[in-house]
Order: C-alpha cells, then structure tokens, then sequence
C-alpha cells in the first residue's frame, strides 16, 4: 500500500515542479507521479479530472495567478466551483518567482545583485517573471545575465537558461532558497505551506 502521505500532482513547468518538490519535502509529502508540465491552459482543461480523481487519491495542483484573475480565491472558483476533500488547489500569486524572490537575501546574492535591488513585497508585483530578468539584468555576475536574460532578436522573454537557473536555486539547500524564510514574506506562499501541512495531517489521521 502507498504511504499515507503519498501525492498526486500537476504543475504548469519545471520550474514550478522543482519548487512544488521543495515544499512537499518541507511538509513530509512524497510526490507520486506529476503531471501537467504544458503550460496552463494544459492543466485547466484537466482541472475537473484531477479533482474527480482526487475523490479516490489526494491531489495537489500548482498553478500561477498570473493575470487571469484579480486574487486566488477567483480563480480557484472559476476553475473549480466545487472542490473535493483531497484535492489541494494552489494558487502562486503572481508566479511561482515571487515565491523565490521572498528569500530576498539568498536570492540577491544568487543573481548578484544588492539586496535593496530586491522588492520587498513580491505579492504585489504585477509580473514577477520580469523583475527576475530586470534584476538579472543588472547582475555582476556575467553567466547569470548570459543564462537568464534574453537575446537580442531572439523572440524569447527570457534566456536559453533561465527555468534551469530557478531550480538551481531552488534544490540549493545550503546557499539558496528558503521555503520557510520565503513563506514569512509572501502570504500566498504561507497559505500554501499551511495547506499542504493540513493535507499532510488529514493523510495521517485517515
């Protein structure tokens, strides 16, 4: 039988997996298969089968606030007006790089830039995608602004290798991101947390 804290999940890309495993790992989950990793319109049109799915397994769904809605609880109830007991449905407010820019100490020394450089209140960026690229911008670091920002003429909005730069900083469990640190500056990343340790204890009572 699979552990009782056994999940299923989707995720829109591999950024977001990386980030969506650091916090399972925080909050004692196992990841089982994860799904999705094709963008968002990909895993609204799957939306009403993983949570029908979740009557029978526990699910969890990551996906970006982006702009398609004014706040989260909008567009988890546009998305899914009646949600099952084991389905955990979350909402990164605006993306998942406001998450990482939360750790705004570890994040700034990541990218190389000063700290004062690094907004405070990430939430309320409208586009948090494009304040990492600003910042990369203006990084001292040269491989960072080859990998992140990108080329010019390229038709791209970021570089060749920006979502491997987020998870490595994401999987640097010594110099980099800190769920919890992040967690204490963005409340939708709070939120979060504290869905999965409530999803972690209903696992466990079962």
């Amino acid at each position: 039988m699979p552990h009782r804290s056994y999940v299923l999940a989707a995720v829109e890309g591999d950024a977001d997996e990386a980030v969506l495993s650091r916090l399972a790992e925080r909050a004692g989950l196992i990841l089982g298969t994860i799904y999705g990793r094709k963008g968002k319109g990909y895993l609204r049109d799957r939306i009403k089968q993983y949570n029908h799915a979740a009557q029978h397994y526990p699910w969890v769904v990551l996906v970006d606030l982006d702009t398609d809605a004014d706040c989260a609880p909008e567009l988890k109830g546009s998305w899914l007006p009646s949600v099952v007991p084991q389905m955990c449905l979350r909402v990164a407010v605006r993306a998942v790089e406001s998450w990482l820019l939360a750790d705004r100490e570890k994040f700034s020394r990541f990218l190389g830039v000063p700290l004062s450089h690094v907004p405070q209140d990430t939430d309320a960026l409208p586009d948090p995608k494009a304040t990492v690229i600003s910042l990369a911008q203006r990084s001292g670091r040269p491989a960072i602004r080859e990998d992140m920002v990108p080329r010019s003429g390229g038709g791209r909005r970021e570089g060749p290798l920006y979502t491997a730069r987020l998870i490595e900083f994401v999987h640097d469990t010594s110099s980099g991101w800190r769920p919890d640190v992040a967690a204490s500056r963005s409340d939708s990343l709070l939120r979060c947390c504290r869905a999965l340790d409530n999803l972690v204890r209903d696992l466990t009572a079962s």
